[in-house]
This record gives structure tokens, C-alpha cells and sequence, in this order.
């Protein structure tokens, strides 16, 4: 088996606070939210036609994502890891740990002319730890290794005594048994979709903080999260629960596409400001190009490419590969505060972006000047992108 890159990054950024070790995560478990859309569009599909792809093919996704190796964590669904972890030990070889979603709360029942979304959450599991670990009901103990040992347990808080009261209670049977289990899991906090009483959005980090930090004051280490996934609200509370508790390692979820832009500010702001795990599933999965997508996210945090750099170089290889971006390069570095929840219910908070032309500098670092590119030809702004991702390999 070989060593997972998750464990050995968790273990220095927990060891250093300072450590600038980033973890990320495709998120490839929307078949246990949407339906048929799940997959997301069929690159064959044409404007205005609602074309998807078949789930073998976002396994397929899958299983190029996992080669490709960029990615520290691959969630999936239960059944999709059943087929690609357990039958076809993809993992086996790989420093990327499997992970599977081991609940499925109502909030994430995203159904055509379904009311589930815009209904308060509701604790619920279609999968079982054991399904997770070797992929039949009742494990031997030979055998829970043979599946994910990892699991997303997902929460939504809706500042309902009795609501919340079940979501915590539900979450502490599952922390038991995942404990007796030796089964690890990380812990999504998404906000609230219908709250019982409106919460002011300028306070709601503030909120989410509270009851993250409040619940997990009762869970020893042994029955503790390894990370969280959360919304990112900000500077403001992203710095807050990060200081708060330093063996705390914070994580954001990506939610909806955006621009590419959108994505990645979101995953530079959000470690600037403490984050160490960014979770992206729509964000990826909706990219004209998965892998060169994911390989700008790991420059952006590796300090290769400040955001802006990124976008200009992730066109220059569409470019260079004859593939048509979604927009305009104009349109495609504009900041648009995209929602992020399953039913389009949650909001996330963005940082003005930087517009003087000098690219984010990580921590310690001077920063960089960008060329001018209104003054360069396509073919010399191609040139210099090429030659900023030189190494980085076949995107075929």
C-alpha cells in the first residue's frame, strides 16, 4: 500500500502551524445529491440542450483525476467506491486516500421539482460505515481495509433547538461507532438552508464558528474530525477558527462552478487567511479541462501562480489544446460570488479582488510582477504560459 500524501500533510500541518502544507480534495460524491445531472454536462452537449454524462464516465473522471495525482483526497459515493476502491483497488498504488460520503442530510436531495431543498435539513445515511470500509454489510475485521477508511459526515445547523438537537445526536452515533470501527472521517458544516430564525449573513461565520467549536468541545481526540469542510465567510472567521484551536485543520468547500476565477481566489483567500484543505467538487467536475484545472489550484497553493496568473495560464493550455472555454478570458477573471449550496440556498463571502497587477505573494515571499498583457500577442502570451507550465506534463 502506499503512503497517502493526506497523512503525512496532516501530520507537519498539525505539527507547525506555520506549515504552508495544503490538502485538496475532489469532491465526485454528487451522485448521492443530484440525479441524472450528477455527472455533470456531456462535453458532446450543444447551448440550451440539457445533455449529462452517463456515471460510468464520471468514473471514468475518476479514475483520471486519481492517475493524474494532484489530489491529496478522492470522495465518492459509496457505490462508486465500492466499484473503483474495493473491485478495482485504484487506490492501492496511489498516494491519494479514497474517501466515500457517509451521510446524505435532506438539504442535499436535489431532485427536478423536488421540494426537499428548501425544506429544513433532516439527519439521514444510505450507506453504512461497513458498506465504506469493504463493501458488504458486516465487515470482517481482515477486511475493512480493503475499502475507503475515510468518510465525509456532513451537518447542516439551522439555529432550531429540536432540529439541531437530532443533527448532533445523529452525528454522536456516528462518531461512536466510527470510533469502535476504526473508521475516520472528516466533518462538512454546511450553512443553514432554512433557518428557524434568519441570522444576520454578516454574522453568520460567527454562528457556524460557534457551533462547530461548541459541539466538538465534547469529542475527545480518538472520536475527533481529521478536518473540516466548510463555507468560506471571509478573512474575519476563516482567521477565527483557525487561531482558535491550532490541531483544528480548516477546510472550505468549493460549491457552485463560478468562474474559474471564483475558484481560484476562493482556494489562495482562503489559505491565506488559515484554511489548509480545500474541497472542490462542482468547481472541478465543470472545468473545460479537469486535470489542468486541478494542476493551476496546486500552483496557486504551492505559490507558483497567484490567481490571476492562473486563469491566464489555465486559458493559455485550453488554448494550446483547441478546447472552447466557457467564456471569454475578460468574463472568466471576473469575481462573481457564486452560491455554493447543493440547492443554491447558501452564500459565500469573497474578498474584493486585487486590480493594481501585482500578483498575491504567499506568506514570506516577495511578490511578482505580471507582464503586461494587453501589450503581448496571443502567440506571446501563449509562449509565456507555456513556458510557466513547463513540466507540467501531458494533458491528453
Amino acid at each position: 500500500m502506499a503512503t497517502k500524501s493526506l497523512d503525512i500533510k496532516l501530520a507537519r500541518i498539525k505539527a507547525d502551524r506555520n506549515s504552508r502544507e495544503f490538502i485538496i480534495a475532489d469532491a465526485k460524491d454528487a451522485d448521492m445529491a443530484y440525479g441524472i445531472a450528477a455527472p455533470g454536462h456531456s462535453p458532446e452537449m450543444h447551448a440550451h440542450e440539457a445533455r449529462f454524462r452517463s456515471l460510468e464516465d464520471y468514473r471514468e473522471c475518476v479514475r483520471q483525476v486519481v492517475h493524474h495525482g494532484r489530489v491529496d483526497v478522492m470522495l465518492m459515493s459509496a457505490h462508486t467506491n465500492s466499484i473503483l476502491t474495493v473491485r478495482e483497488k485504484l487506490f492501492e498504488n496511489s498516494h491519494v486516500t479514497p474517501a466515500a460520503r457517509a451521510n446524505d442530510t435532506t438539504d442535499i436531495h436535489v431532485a427536478r421539482q423536488g421540494v426537499y431543498t428548501g425544506e429544513p435539513s433532516r439527519p439521514f445515511e444510505s450507506t453504512t460505515i461497513d458498506h465504506i470500509q469493504c463493501g458488504y454489510i458486516d465487515c470482517r475485521d481482515e477486511d475493512r481495509a480493503i475499502g475507503a477508511n475515510l468518510g465525509l459526515y456532513s451537518v447542516t445547523f439551522n439555529n432550531d433547538v429540536e432540529l439541531d438537537r437530532q443533527t448532533m445526536e445523529r452525528y454522536k452515533a456516528f462518531r461512536i461507532e466510527a470510533e469502535r470501527k476504526g473508521f475516520r472521517h472528516f466533518l462538512e458544516v454546511f450553512d443553514p438552508n432554512k433557518p428557524q430564525k434568519p441570522i444576520d449573513p454578516a454574522q453568520l461565520g460567527g454562528f457556524i464558528n460557534d457551533m462547530i467549536v461548541r459541539m466538538l468541545a465534547g469529542v475527545p481526540d480518538a472520536g475527533r474530525p481529521l478536518f473540516l469542510k466548510m463555507v468560506y465567510h471571509g478573512p474575519k472567521f476563516t482567521e477565527e477558527i483557525a487561531n482558535y484551536d491550532p490541531k483544528l485543520v480548516v477546510g472550505v468547500l468549493g460549491g457552485a462552478s463560478g468562474t474559474t476565477y471564483d475558484a481560484f481566489k476562493l482556494i489562495a483567500d482562503a489559505q491565506k487567511y488559515g484554511a489548509r484543505v480545500a474541497l472542490f467538487g462542482r468547481k472541478i467536475n465543470n472545468a473545460e479541462h479537469q486535470l489542468a484545472f486541478i494542476e493551476m489550484l496546486r500552483r496557486i497553493v504551492d505559490g507558483d501562480l497567484s490567481p490571476e496568473e492562473a486563469v491566464h495560464a489555465y486559458h493559455g493550455v485550453l488554448q494550446a489544446l483547441n478546447i472552447r472555454p466557457h467564456r471569454p478570458l475578460e468574463d472568466d477573471l471576473q469575481l462573481t460570488n457564486a452560491a455554493v449550496g447543493y440547492g443554491g440556498g447558501h452564500t459565500i463571502s469573497v474578498p474584493p479582488s486585487r486590480r493594481d497587477g501585482t500578483a498575491r505573494a504567499p506568506s514570506g515571499r516577495k511578490p511578482r510582477t505580471q507582464p503586461d498583457f494587453s501589450k503581448m500577442t496571443s502567440e506571446e502570451r501563449l509562449a509565456y504560459h507555456r513556458g510557466r507550465l513547463r513540466g507540467i506534463g501531458t494533458w491528453s
